[in-house]
Formats: structure tokens, sequence, C-alpha cells
């Protein structure tokens, strides 16, 4: 049993990494982590021009679902090919896949395209973050990984806000095609960090034995997942042939991904990191927040555009109070928890928080001042900065480190269909709300030919008073509703974090069993 000692010891790891060597690899680990967590939010100011050059917007909810689904799917299998081939080539990979689908979005020249080239991003995206996070625990104790998990967690919020401004300055600017352009020289950038200072611990030389029939179950299921919340009560009734077949195809990839997982020489996903309390814990709240998180942040810079009247460099800097109060929250908190080894109370507390500015959010109006909103992001960043990174690392403190790519893959797996389910339902009831209610506010034929598809917020910005102020409520008043109906979902993840059971946190890296409290 590994002792909690109060000096947080900085003990020696068994992989011989140097504390210069340690320094080098995380700034590529940083750099890598930067172009995944940029792309989640780079477009968002950028959407609505993108949709009403395009023609789209009724295709707006899946520029960022693609991404996230297509990440989602593959988080899993970086995870475990990493843990069976090493990390270093797999993040080469993924960095070029990633770089390949920004050429493509950066040449779309319609929606299906640019849906495209964010879906191959996002084959690249998922291993960007996973790998990342797997590395650092390949060489540094779970003891001294708080402060450099904080630090990612600062990356996140850093990206969080970088991104809606370098998306609304771009859009200004250049166009809104230099979003994926600048992908390309950070790309090269993070491949050369990645060949020269990533030098993990040594795969088993053994051919492994790939579970083609759990990726194969696993990536139908979550498609399907996707698909029914995407869909359902927009283009299809909730009860009509193509819904009920696609939660009936989702039900039986999920029962075959359990079964092929069950019987695999090298699970993707292994049941018995289910025996585990605190990975199952960690992931159902890890979930419920990516629920919350992704539905609220992905459209925040769209509303604040259309009812603010704001421009979206504007817009992008209005999301500066979220971004400051997640960095330093997530870094005080990694201190912290090296500092003292507590961390059990830290998520339940954030997670408290972030329903709390769900609640706060649902009270906004075209009237509400913009300092006042401010405020709010603030709070929801703060909560998130005490809470997704500390879920990682008690994953990573509860499995051996030979199984810590897997095991934060699958944590992050399921965050991730939290992630994906919160924007596709955020979106398409959102979408379906706006239609109908612009529909209803404004006088026959006083809108666009092609309804809300071209609107975007110039054009509103431009119009009579008494034809924007219908599509400003309007915006308003499908998207704030739903904040107040996912609060909850903070609340119940916290409750369930309140059973963490607070394991010693491990001062050394090796191949043995996790520490047991």
């Amino acid at each position: 049993m590994t002792a909690l000692a109060t000096d947080a010891p900085s003990a020696p790891t068994p992989s011989r990494h140097g504390r210069r060597e340690i320094t080098l690899l995380f700034a590529g680990l940083m750099i890598t982590m930067l172009l995944a967590s940029l792309n989640q939010t780079v477009l968002s100011t950028a959407l609505p021009t993108i949709v009403g050059e395009l023609h789209g917007v009724e295709h707006m909810l899946w520029v960022i679902t693609a991404f996230i689904l297509a990440s989602t799917v593959t988080m899993p299998v970086y995870g475990k090919l990493g843990d069976l081939l090493g990390r270093k080539p797999l993040l080469v990979v993924a960095i070029g896949l990633f770089m390949a689908g920004s050429v493509i979005g950066g040449l779309a020249q319609d929606m299906t395209w640019l849906v495209v080239g964010r879906a191959v991003q996002g084959l690249g995206g998922g291993g960007l973050m996973i790998l990342s996070q797997a590395t650092i625990a390949d060489v540094v104790p779970a003891r001294e990984r708080g402060r450099y998990m904080g630090i990612m967690g600062g990356v996140f919020a850093v990206s969080s806000v970088a991104g809606p401004l370098l998306g609304g300055w771009f859009t200004e600017g250049p166009g809104w095609r230099w979003a994926f352009w600048i992908n390309l020289p950070l790309g090269v950038l993070a491949i050369v960090a990645a060949l020269l200072f990533l030098h993990p611990r040594r795969a088993p030389v053994a051919r492994p034995r790939l579970d083609w029939a759990g990726m194969a179950s696993m990536t139908v299921a979550t498609t399907g997942l996707v698909l029914v919340a995407t869909w359902g009560g927009a283009q299809y009734a909730w009860t009509s042939p193509t819904i009920l077949a696609l939660a009936g195809t989702t039900l039986v990839a999920a029962a075959l991904f359990v079964f092929a997982e069950g019987r695999a020489a090298e699970p993707i996903v292994p049941l018995h990191l289910f025996a585990d309390r605190n990975f199952n814990l960690t992931t159902t709240a890890g979930l419920l927040t990516g629920v919350a998180m992704f539905g609220a942040i992905s459209y925040l810079p769209t509303y604040l555009q259309m009812t603010a009247g704001v421009d979206a460099t504007h817009a992008g800097l209005l999301m500066v109070p979220m971004m400051g109060a997640l960095l330093l929250t997530s870094v005080l908190t990694g201190r912290a928890v090296s500092r003292t080894g507590r961390y059990k109370w830290l998520p339940v507390g954030g997670s408290v928080l972030v329903a709390v500015s769900l609640a706060l959010l649902s009270t906004m109006t075209p009237q509400t001042s913009l300092v006042l909103i401010g405020v709010y992001i603030a709070v929801l960043g703060t909560g998130l900065g005490s809470t997704m990174q500390l879920l990682v690392l008690i994953v990573q403190n509860s499995f051996p480190v030979r199984q810590v790519g897997t095991a934060t893959a699958s944590n992050n797996f399921f965050r991730q269909i939290g992630a994906t389910l919160g924007s596709a339902v955020v979106g398409s009831v959102f979408a379906t709300r706006l239609t109908a209610l612009v529909a209803e506010r404004l006088p026959a034929g006083a809108g666009p030919a092609d309804g809300t598809s071209s609107l975007t917020p110039a054009l509103v910005n431009a119009l009579p008073e008494a034809l924007r102020l219908p599509i400003v409520e309007s915006y308003n008043d499908a998207l704030t509703p739903v904040f107040l109906v996912m609060a909850p979902l903070g609340l119940v993840a916290a409750l369930l974090l309140c059973f963490v059971v607070e394991k010693p946190l491990a001062t050394t890296v090796e191949d043995g069993p996790p520490a047991r409290s």
C-alpha cells in the first residue's frame, strides 16, 4: 500500500525521464492538446456566417457534432493501441489525419464537404487528447500529476476563448476558411515536437490481437445514438420508422459490443474497468458534465451575436470570463491536489457550480447586461476548472500504468458521448424551436425566402427594428430554456461524486497494481 505523504515527495520514475526531458515532452503535448481543443471552439463564432454563406443552417449542428462524434469513436481505439503499440507513432498519425481534415474543410464549397472535413479532423482529434493524457501518466506519478493536469485544463481554458476569438477575427478579416488553414503550421509544429521530445516507455514486442469486432460494433452503436438524438423530433418524429430503426440498431450494436468485449483477447474497453467503483462514478459524472458543458458553450457565441448585436470578435471576447475562471481554477486545484494529496470534494463542488451557472444562463434575455452574462459564464468556468481534469486523474490513479491509456480513453469516451449528445440535442431543439418561433412571430412574407437558413448576424442587425426584434427574441426563447433543463445534470454529477473513494495518489510510476485505500 502506498502511504499518503503530506509533503508531496517527488519520486523518480522507472522510465528514467529527467526533469528537463519531462518539461520538453510536456511542452510538445501542450501543443498537441491545443491543436485538438482549439478546434472544438474555433468555429463557434464563425458558424452563423458560414451557414449563411453556404445556405445550410439546418446542418449547423453537424459542423460541431461531426467532429465530436468522430473523435469519440476513435478515442478507445487510440487508447488501447497506445497501450499495445506505443503512443508516439499513433500521435503522429493522429496529427496527420487532423491536418488532412483541415485541408478538406478549408477547401469546402458546400456544407456537405465542410461536415466531411470536420469528421476527418475528428478521426485525428480523438487521438490527440487521449495520447497526450496517457503519455503524461507514463512518466509522472499520480501524486505529482495534479499540477500537470491542471495546466492541461488551462490549455483547454485558453482554447475555449482563443478559439472563438480567432474564429471571429478570421471571419471579419481574411475569411472563415483560415480557421482551418491555421491548423497546418500548428500541426507541423506538433509533429516536430512529437518526434523530438516524446520518448514513452516501450510497448510489448509481441504482435497484438486487435479487437475488430469491438471497434465495428462500437462505431455503429455510437453513430446510431447520435443520429437518434440529432434527428429525433426534428427531421423525423420520435415514433417514425427511421428513428425506431436507428434506436433498434443502436441497442443491438451495443449488445454486440458488450459480447465482443467479453470474448476479445485485447478489448478496447475491457469490462473489468467497470468493476472499479471510482471508474463508474467519475465516468458517469463526466458524461453528465459533458452534456451540460458542450450543450452550453457550443451555442453561447452564436446567441451573443444574434441577441446582443455584437460582432464575431466581440462575442469571442465575451467568453474571456469563462477562460480566466477555468484557467485559474484548473491550475490552483491541480497544485492543491499535488500538495495535499486530497481531491474528492473539489469535483463535487465544481459540479454544483456547473448546475448553478446553467440555471443563471437560463435567465438571460436580450436586455440582460453583458457584464452580468460575463459573471454567469465565469461561474461555469470555475465549475469546469475544478472538475474535468481531476476526474481523469482519479481514473488514472485506479489502474496500473500499463492500462492507463485504455482506462483514460474509456473514461473520455463516455464523457465525449455526453458532449456529442449535448451538442446534438441542444442543437436539434434549438434549430427546431427557432424555425417555429421565427415563422410564428414574423409577418407573413416578411422573413427570408428560405426561412432561417440564410440568417447571419450582419443581416439580422441590418433589419428594421420591427423585423429584427422578433428574430432576436426567437433566438433567446429558443435557447435559454434548454439551459434550465440541463441544470439538474450538474447536481446529479455532484451526488455521484460524493461516493468516490479517495484512494491515496501513487508516488511512483510502476506497472504493478494501483494504490488501495
